[in-house]
């Protein structure tokens, strides 16, 4: 798929970080949009910015609320694109919504690890599912599937688990995989790329905490602060000197740091994810350091969870590595 003019495409996780961007590169091309999110007000301002930079005339850009989560609402969804932009069919479907949060399968609850399995993984077997009748029904297709560097490196260093977030990623990228040859045997036109994302600039710390704990103000609550010691102590950090308000206000860093001082934009990642579409790439690695850690996992496997492995790609790319 060369040229996404008069297209239509879905984005699922559209509010903000790469789905944002996604739409605003896809608009800007004159490619019909659809976005989905939990967040209206999120979707509001995406639609704001795509309608600053110039919608050519008749052009369509859509907000819908829908948890990826849960298929009633994603079938909702699916019912609103085709009413809302006269169709039967779309073009592209990018499976981006993503959030992090029960990294650990003993001091997370089940609820917090099952929200983010069931988000990352869920949400884009049910976007394909519902999807994938529109899809073959265009003259062409082209599903994206946005997995991470967590899809074949379960780790964000060696003091923090994440299991629930690399289990799902692991499970986005075996399923685009499998699809390559599902589609090339039953729908050859509808074509599927996995995005394996390094460190970009996105807002995923804090939405995560949004979505994970709810309304609870901007600062850590008190039982947050008590998990929070909790995986200091497990990860050999002297956390008694420090207090409430210190963790609160590392919390606000991080979420801060992650997002203001990545090496990619989410600008820049989108032009990437798009650019790999264009030349039917099933495979799109984002980032100077989404490349270098696939080379590294490659090569030596069976170091790839040990301390040295983490201090070395830590030093070498700027990594804060939790």
């Amino acid at each position: 798929m060369r040229d996404f003019a008069s297209k239509i495409a879905v984005i699922t996780g559209g509010g903000t970080g790469m789905g944002r961007e996604l739409a605003r590169q896809l608009v800007a091309e004159g490619c019909h949009v659809a976005l989905c999110d939990v967040s209206a007000e999120a979707m509001a301002e995406t639609r704001e910015l795509c309608e600053a930079d110039g919608l050519p005339q008749g052009l369509r850009v859509t907000t819908h609320i829908a948890d990826v989560a849960l298929e009633s609402q994603m079938s909702r969804f699916r019912d609103e694109v085709a009413a809302q932009h006269r169709t039967e069919h779309i073009h592209l479907l990018f499976n981006n919504a993503g959030i992090g949060g029960g990294g650990s399968m003993i001091t997370n609850s089940r609820e917090q690890w099952e929200r983010t399995f069931n988000i990352c993984w869920g949400g884009v077997y049910l976007g394909t599912r519902i999807f994938l009748p529109m899809l073959i029904a265009a003259d062409e297709g082209h599903i994206v599937n946005t997995s991470s560097v967590n899809g074949f490196w379960a780790s964000i260093g060696p003091t923090t688990p994440h299991t629930a977030y690399s289990a799902a990623k692991f499970a986005v990228k075996g399923f685009s995989e499998a699809l390559i040859a599902d589609l090339r045997l039953n729908a050859s036109h509808v074509k599927c790329s996995v995005v394996m994302p390094g460190h970009i600039g996105t807002s995923i710390v804090a939405n995560s905490r949004k979505i994970q704990v709810g309304d609870a103000g901007e600062d850590l609550s008190a039982d947050e602060i008590a998990a929070a010691r909790v995986r200091m102590r497990a990860g050999g950090i002297a956390e008694g000197q420090l207090s409430d308000d210190d963790i609160r206000a590392m919390a606000r860093e991080r979420a801060r740091s992650f997002r203001e001082d990545a090496p990619t934009s989410a600008a820049a990642a989108a032009r990437v994810i798009l650019d790999g579409v264009r030349a039917e790439c099933w495979r799109i690695l984002v980032g100077d350091d989404a490349h270098l850690l696939d080379q590294r996992v490659r090569s030596t496997p069976e170091r790839a969870y040990e301390l040295d492995f983490y201090q070395s790609f830590a030093t070498e790319v700027g990594w804060k590595l939790g």
